[in-house]
This record gives structure tokens, C-alpha cells and sequence, in this order.
């Protein structure tokens, strides 16, 4: 059971992928990581031995501290971002309590470098409609939370990529594109190791949707008419997208939590 100044692996795994998901930063040793070189999805690596010196980047969010087997380092970086006024908790039984779980994990071997300031940098063409919504929001979600994104024109793809040190995605001819009957979405949920039910489930709709197969899914022609929709509304792209993160949550929760109820004049409480 989880003490005052812990939460439980369930309890995390029902956030992981939301937006109410707090900070999760990972304070494994070195040697710890390099043993095995995943992160608990939207996870980030800092070191254990100056918390200090990084606990403000939390400031004003909650965050929750993973270490290899939930113990001394998770517990006291955690105590440390408590002392900097932010509350925070470290996960119990750590890291290798999520592995033994069975929970996803993302590879970070296929993580792009990140810049300057610790962020993975992506580009793709500007007007997005599905695919090149859908994926930023799995990176967002599950594999870089402060990732960012650059729309633009499709000719300037890969010199922006060049110059700017960024990976194209949802582009011919790139590692991050289509293979196939696959799209881009499936691509990443596979290689990032996040093949989780509910994820190939909104896979399937993606694909049907951005490929134009509406038998993939019966969902996929409301995810398409919704994005097109967005497409419409916004001329600014970024703002399409923040839009998006929200379409795309609520399609998440669906395949998660919700496949298996229909309309009725009482609806279940949000979060139950």
C-alpha cells in the first residue's frame, strides 16, 4: 500500500496518456538506465544528486519521482521538490515495480536528440488533417511532453530538418512516414514500444481515417469529418493542434475506458 509520500503504480498507469498527468521524472542511476534504456511513458531524465538545481522547472505543477525500485533516490529528490513548494510524490516500487507490471515502456533509443533546452524538435508539412495531429499528440502524451513541432511547406521539409536540427515526420522518404497499410501513427506506437490495447485500438481509427479505409474502424469517418472540421476552423496551425490534443484525448479515453458503453439518459461520472 502506498504511504504518504507515494503513489501507486495503478494509480499512475490510470494517468499516463491525460492531460492531468503530473511531471514523472525519472532519477535512476546511469547505471541503472543504461541496464535497460526505457522510460515509463511522458517520463524525463534528471539527475538524482542536485535536485535542487532543476526542481524549478516544476514549479507550479505536481510531479511524480521514479527510481529504480522506488526507494531512496525517488523518495528523496521527491522531499527536495516538496522543499521548493511543489508537491510531489515518488512512485512505489519504482521503475522496476512498473516493468514487472507489464506496463508500457517507451524505447528511447528512438527518441530524436534533444536541443539545447532537453526538448525532441519535429517538422512536418504545414495544413495537418490527421496523421500529422494524431502523432504529435502521442509524442506529447506518452514519449516527450514538452516536444515541439514546426509546420512547413511541404517543399521545406527536409531543409528545415537539416538546418534546424529537427525530425521530419508524415513526409515520403523519412523514418517517422507510412510502410505500407500503416501510417504514420502506427509506426510510432509500435517503435516506441506503446502497443497497448487502447492504443492500437485508436490506431485502427487513425489509420482508416487518414488513409481514407473507413472499414478499418467505425469510428474513422468521425475522426476524419472532426478533423477536417478543426482543418476549418483554425489557419494557424499550432492552434489547430492545441485544439486537436483535446480531440485526440477524448478518442484516447474512449478506446480506454468506454468501448463498451452506449448512450443512455444517465451518464457515468467524468474520471469513473
Amino acid at each position: 500500500m502506498p504511504s504518504i509520500t507515494t503513489i501507486s503504480i495503478d494509480k499512475l498507469a490510470r494517468l499516463v496518456g491525460t492531460p492531468h498527468c503530473p511531471a514523472l521524472v525519472d532519477v535512476r542511476t546511469d547505471d541503472d538506465y543504461n541496464r535497460n534504456p526505457r522510460l515509463i511513458p511522458s517520463s524525463m531524465r534528471r539527475p538524482h544528486a542536485d535536485p535542487a538545481a532543476w526542481a524549478g522547472e516544476f514549479a507550479g505543477r505536481s510531479a511524480i519521482v521514479i527510481c529504480q525500485k522506488g526507494a531512496q533516490l525517488s523518495e528523496g529528490a521527491a522531499a527536495w521538490l516538496r522543499h521548493a513548494g511543489i508537491s510531489a510524490d515518488a512512485l512505489e516500487d519504482g521503475f522496476e515495480g512498473w516493468r514487472k507490471a507489464g506496463l508500457p515502456l517507451v524505447s528511447t533509443t528512438r527518441m530524436p536528440p534533444p536541443d539545447s533546452q532537453g526538448r525532441t524538435v519535429w517538422v512536418t508539412r504545414a495544413r495537418p488533417k490527421v496523421d500529422r495531429i494524431a502523432c504529435p499528440w502521442l509524442i506529447r502524451r506518452f514519449v516527450d511532453p514538452r516536444a515541439v513541432f514546426l509546420f512547413v511547406a511541404p517543399a521545406e521539409v527536409e531543409g528545415v530538418a537539416e538546418r534546424f536540427a529537427a525530425t521530419p515526420f508524415d513526409v515520403e522518404g523519412v523514418f517517422w512516414s507510412h510502410r505500407g497499410e500503416t501510417c504514420t501513427f502506427d509506426i510510432m506506437v509500435e517503435e516506441f514500444g506503446l502497443a497497448t490495447g487502447p492504443l492500437r485500438r485508436l490506431a485502427a481509427i487513425v489509420r482508416g481515417a487518414d488513409t481514407g479505409r473507413m472499414d478499418a474502424a467505425p469510428q474513422a469517418a468521425g475522426l476524419l469529418a472532426a478533423s477536417l472540421g478543426l482543418s476549418r476552423m483554425y489557419a494557424d496551425d499550432l492552434a489547430q493542434l492545441q485544439a486537436g490534443m483535446t480531440l485526440y484525448d477524448a478518442f484516447y479515453r474512449w478506446c480506454r475506458d468506454a468501448t463498451d458503453e452506449t448512450h443512455t439518459l444517465h451518464s457515468k461520472k467524468p474520471g469513473a
